[in-house]
């Protein structure tokens, strides 16, 4: 054994001691750290030969990267959807890479049980029914990735092939359709092989990102009886906005279609009593998205798809080995996901649920709901700003009064000052700026910070 090696393993209980109490030191620091830094770049030094051990390491790692890196973990981090790390979520990571357990087969461990077990919690976390199962994926990428993969072998079931075997060319054209389809749902379907060019766009209601169901309705009476897909939304990411799901599901009574809803983070709507309402008709999709690491505010990376055919999915992702056995009934998440093998993802989101449980999740998205809120009402007293939408769920969204492009120079003073990180993006043609609450850590004195903040970069 390398004799750095076995150094360290005569010491691991001394290291995972200085660890913890680095990792203090960040958690504690948060508050101070620059919430964003403004990236360098820099070159990659040589592979050390002999190497330095775990503590040479971990001082290298102190002195040359982690003070570059931004407060992500942070209550005023308000860039894209991203959610903290609950304590209880940090010690199920920690243990993750300790265990480090593949959950994909079932041969050697109960890891996969577990799995079974928080997809269950969750499901009644969010107000679904056990006919959707599940499974963990990397993000809302793949989770919308995995159901639009589903939905494209349903899509040879009606025309009598099997997509899984014979390939795309054998399905003929595929119709997309959806209102405001977030940018991860064209990634797929480029990936899948049905070329973004499939994503056909309807019609939105006015001020709204919240589709026209009558123009849904009238896209589908013109492909004359043919399947399609649609893609619905519950919580887009610039202005929080819902599709309305009921009636969109209701339309499969005049016409064939798959129901995939992209509720990356919107799901979690239901755990406010004033907003649940807005995922009406979600059980009744035929596969969902939805992140974990943005509101249940688990490390990155982890998320669940959904879905009601199990059997369709595992004609698409199982595995061809013998020593892997086949599907069967209650097949092994390595037939129903893409990755072969993967981290315990379920456990910081065990750990989290099992420590906060329904009514600490909930005052988390109440909280942010409130503080989201909070931050649109600050903004429309200032003279310099304008809202573009009302605050519908957790994201405030805005632009300049006077002259909209001047907002990226905004985002980056307000970068600059290491107050908060917000997101720019383009809403109905107008450069804008997007504050997204879904961190556990954020209070309404973040919320002034970020203000001031604002208020001085115009």
């Amino acid at each position: 054994m390398d004799s750095r090696l076995g150094d360290d393993l005569a010491q691991i209980p001394e290291l995972i001691d200085a660890t913890g109490a680095y990792a203090v030191r960040i958690l504690d620091g948060l508050a101070e750290r620059p919430v964003a830094r403004p990236p360098a770049r820099r070159e990659p030094l040589p592979l050390p030969a002999p190497g330095a051990g775990a503590r040479g390491a971990l001082a290298a790692f102190a002195e040359r990267w982690e003070p570059g890196f931004s407060a992500g973990a942070g209550s005023r981090y308000l860039g894209f959807v991203t959610g903290g790390c609950t304590p209880a979520a940090l010690a199920g990571d920690w243990l993750t890479g300790v265990l480090d357990q593949n959950p994909t087969s079932g041969l050697d461990s109960t890891a996969p049980d577990l799995e079974r077990e928080t997809i269950a919690w969750l499901r009644e976390l969010l107000g679904l029914p056990s006919a959707l199962q599940g499974a963990f994926v990397s993000g809302a990428t793949m989770s919308n990735f995995a159901g639009l993969a589903i939905a494209r072998e349903w899509l040879g079931e009606q025309r009598g092939v099997s997509i899984a075997e014979h390939g795309t060319a054998a399905l003929g054209p595929v119709h997309v359709l959806s209102g405001r389809a977030h940018s991860s749902v064209g990634k797929a379907l480029s990936m899948l092989g049905l070329g973004r060019a499939a994503l056909h766009p309807v019609d939105v209601l006015p001020a709204r990102e919240a589709v026209d169901v009558a123009r849904l309705a009238s896209a589908l009476e013109a492909l004359d009886g043919e399947p399609a897909i649609v893609v619905a939304n519950a919580g887009t990411v610039n202005t929080g906005d819902f599709d309305d799901l009921r009636a969109i599901a209701a339309l499969r009574d005049r016409h064939p279609f798959w129901l995939h809803v992209d509720a990356a983070f919107g799901a979690f709507a239901a755990l406010s009593p004033g907003h649940a309402h807005l995922l009406d008709g979600l059980a009744e999709a035929d596969s969902i998205c939805v992140d974990l690491h943005k509101w249940l505010n688990v490390p990155y990376d982890s998320a669940i798809q959904l879905t009601r055919r199990r059997d369709l999915q595992a004609r698409v992702f199982q595995n061809s080995a013998a020593y892997l056995g086949s599907p069967g009934d209650d097949p092994d998440f390595v037939h129903l996901t893409p990755e072969n093998s993967r981290r315990l993802r379920a456990l910081a989101a065990w750990f989290t649920l099992a420590a906060y449980g329904r009514e600490g999740h909930a005052e988390i998205v109440r909280r942010d709901l409130a503080l989201a809120s909070r931050l649109g009402e600050r903004i429309a007293a200032m003279p310099a700003y304008r809202l573009l939408a009302p605050v519908r769920l957790n994201v405030v969204c805005f632009t300049l009064a006077g002259d909209p492009t001047g907002i990226g120079r905004v985002a980056q003073a307000v970068t600059d000052s290491g107050e908060a990180f917000l997101t720019t993006t383009v809403y109905d043609g107008v450069p804008a700026l997007r504050a997204a609450f879904s961190s556990w850590r954020t209070t309404e004195d973040d919320v002034d910070r970020v203000a001031k903040a604002l208020s001085r970069a115009c």
